[in-house]
């Protein structure tokens, strides 16, 4: 590791198709090494390359620190000013950044971790499933590259029932701190408002995991079965829109699932106090004003899937991020499945409330 390299910067993200897609996207634009990181149209994957995966993760050997006993010699003095040793832990290594100038370390894990090299996993890899329907849409690194992704997706946006347009997906993602296996997903962008949507709300399956460890491999063989994966996307979403946009949601519905999305009293069924009481006042209204009036929800309010999109919206651009940046919390959630997770939670309480 060079202590005389630059230290990365700890979130970096570069979006391609920037013509294609809303004005929600604009304050997520910067200007890094002298580029911007928007780009008209696809990234190219040398860019990608040069700007986010230049560097490779490695292992590092860690030891303990104890005090010396009596017959050894004494390596240094610790920091309470009693002399000390290193122990080494031979079945745990740190993975670490080979280019990094902060000492960085991403996580500690076992021996037998594999690491996956991004440029190996989500460039290499995925670059060979490209052709002239599908390009890379976007790709970064989050907290100095523990976790990664590359996007990539058909050209053209694409245009449903009442407006609704959409990008879909196949997202690669992969970490370096233990958290995550390399995983490939289906997800699907909402252009109007920059939200990253669930493909399919009522069923689970949509990803392929493939674990840190030795003999894995790529198992997308071609672009034309990634293409296959993106299209199903789209039509599997397509399908699920027209059937939330046929789906009527009464006032009535709407605000009881206001009650079910910020609950009055706390989790033990006290009340809440007058501070907290105003928060979730607060909250709701402006869960329903997105709702009712908002460019990004309020032309479907009355369905389904403007209640859905409304919530989805608040989350992305209205929830407040704890000690994060906006971009970088709503880029790992998307990346870690959060938002996956909430989406299917906040799809069921409304099918249970509309059943009745």
């Amino acid at each position: 590791m060079s202590l005389l390299a630059p230290a990365a910067p700890s979130d970096f993200t570069l979006i391609g198709h920037a013509q294609q897609r809303g004005d929600a996207w604009l304050p997520r634009q910067r200007v890094i090494g002298g580029q911007s990181n928007f780009y008209p149209g696809a990234i190219p994957v040398a860019d990608v390359e040069r700007r986010l995966f230049g560097w490779k993760g490695e292992r590092r050997r860690i030891a303990v620190e104890r005090p010396a006993q009596w017959n050894e010699e004494p390596s240094h003095v610790g920091v309470d000013g009693v002399p000390s040793v290193w122990d080494a832990i031979d079945s745990r290594v740190a993975i670490t950044r080979d280019d990094s100038g902060d000492n960085t370390v991403f996580g500690v894990v076992s021996q037998k971790y594999e690491i996956h090299q991004y440029r190996d996993w989500l460039l290499r890899d995925v670059a060979n499933l490209l052709d002239d329907s599908l390009s890379i849409s976007s790709a970064g690194y989050l907290r100095h590259g523990a976790l990664a992704w590359v996007e990539i997706s058909v050209p053209a946006n694409v245009r449903v029932a009442r407006g609704v347009t959409f990008r879909p997906n196949l997202l690669a993602t992969s970490s370096m701190d233990g958290t995550s296996a390399t995983i490939f997903k289906r997800t699907v962008t909402d252009v109007v408002c920059d939200n990253t949507r669930r493909v399919a709300l009522k069923e689970d399956g949509e990803e392929l995991r493939v674990r840190h460890t030795k003999g894995s491999g790529f198992r997308i063989a071609s672009a034309r079965e990634a293409l296959d994966l993106v299209y199903e996307a789209r039509d599997v979403f397509a399908a699920q829109i027209e059937e939330l946009l046929a789906t009527p949601v009464s006032d009535a519905q709407w605000g009881e699932f206001l009650k079910v999305l910020v609950p009055e009293g706390t989790r033990t069924g006290k009340p809440d106090s007058e501070h907290r009481a105003m928060e979730k006042a607060r909250q709701r209204a402006e869960l329903d004003r997105l709702y009712r009036t908002d460019s990004r929800c309020g032309q479907w309010h009355g369905t389904a899937h403007g209640a859905l999109q409304a919530v989805n919206t608040y989350e992305h651009h209205v929830l407040a991020p704890r000690q994060r940046e906006r971009g970088a919390r709503n880029a790992e959630w998307t990346v870690d499945g959060e938002f996956d997770r909430r989406d299917k939670r906040h799809y069921a309480d409304l099918v249970r409330l509309l059943e009745g």
